[in-house]
């Protein structure tokens, strides 16, 4: 027997800058916050991917005695060394090819304010020295420059590697690690938060509701189902995005089986094609093709189950050349 498609639940996740919850586990770091943000105390942040590091960093940021002043976010992974180099400390006119006038990096506009320096594991030994002076010294020496400038700035700092590990590996400063990780913080995997999976399901709905024209107004129980059994490697922004790809395939009230991704079914990713790109009609063709096998063929059911109208189901059927007969 079916079951009734789930409704928003009445109580709503408590929220403190961006960070949505209804978990313990999360209540404790909320609690926590607010004690390791009246200090200058560099803060190392530590979760997976996808956990949330930025919005702590934020919200002890805006916590902070320094809320108001600059706050500058830099992911260490994503440039080069030299423009790594550039970005943070800023450079000096001729200091490197196509340098042609001077510009600032993140530690002075971030002056009496916060910087967030995320991955902070994947930045070259050479830049770890040259942030250890800031840290020691608060002072710091533009790329081509001579002249050593005062900064007041606190650096929150994130990674989801065991520094120590990278230490002993000889890809981590020792000295380094023992400077941003005075106060150390710990973001929980969303499997590991209580609640949080369904209600940061509905959280997401409400957001996405209206975009598009689409309203999801009900869950199939057997999509909740495949969401709780799932590990969520990439954690929040992987939710985030399932239910984002939901919205943007499907019709109709309800999220339905159909709307999963592949790796929710338990399903392998589907192969591309022999030039490697995403065919959208076949993907629509094969979701439809599996609730007609689903329901053997019984074309009501397997509308309810898509998300869509008979009609409009009728109307799929003729323009992606499906076979009436498929799953009979």
């Amino acid at each position: 027997m079916s079951r009734a498609p789930l409704t928003r639940p009445e109580r709503p996740p408590h929220e403190l800058f961006g960070i949505f919850t209804v978990a313990p586990q999360m209540f404790e770091l909320f609690d926590l916050l607010p004690k390791v943000a009246r200090s200058d105390a560099s803060v190392l942040i530590r979760g997976e991917t996808g956990t949330g590091k930025e919005l702590v960093a934020r919200a002890l940021h805006e916590l902070s005695p320094r809320q108001g002043k600059g706050f500058r976010a830099l992911n260490c992974a994503t440039l080069t060394p030299e423009l790594l180099a550039s970005e943070l400390f800023g450079h000096v006119r001729g200091a490197f090819t196509g340098a042609i006038k001077d510009r600032p990096g993140l530690f002075a506009l971030a002056d009496k304010g916060t910087i967030f320096l995320d991955e902070i594991a994947e930045m070259p030994l050479d830049i770890q020295a040259r942030l250890l002076r800031v840290l020691q010294e608060q002072t710091f020496v533009p790329l081509g420059g001579s002249e050593a400038r005062v900064v007041d700035v606190r650096v929150l700092s994130a990674t989801h590697r065991a520094l120590r590990e990278e230490v002993a590996r000889r890809r981590f400063r020792e000295d380094l690690m023992y400077r941003i990780r005075v106060v150390p913080v710990f973001l929980p995997r969303l499997v590991e938060r209580d609640g949080d999976i369904e209600a940061l399901t509905w959280h997401f709905v409400e957001r996405f509701n209206g975009r598009g024209g689409r309203e999801i107004t009900g869950i199939d129980p057997a999509v909740m189902d495949a969401y709780l059994a799932y590990s969520w490697p990439g954690n929040v922004r992987e939710l985030r995005n399932a239910l984002e790809y939901a919205f943007a395939i499907g019709e109709g009230p309800t999220l339905v089986e159909a709307e999963l991704l592949p790796e929710l079914r338990g399903e392998p990713p589907r192969s591309t094609s022999s030039r490697g790109a995403f065919d959208p009609r076949a993907e629509e063709r094969e979701r439809i093709l599996s609730a007609l096998r689903a329901t053997h063929g019984r074309k009501g059911e397997a509308a309810k189950r898509l998300g869509i109208n008979r009609s409009t189901l009728w109307r799929k059927l003729r323009e992606l050349q499906i076979e009436e007969s498929v799953g009979s």
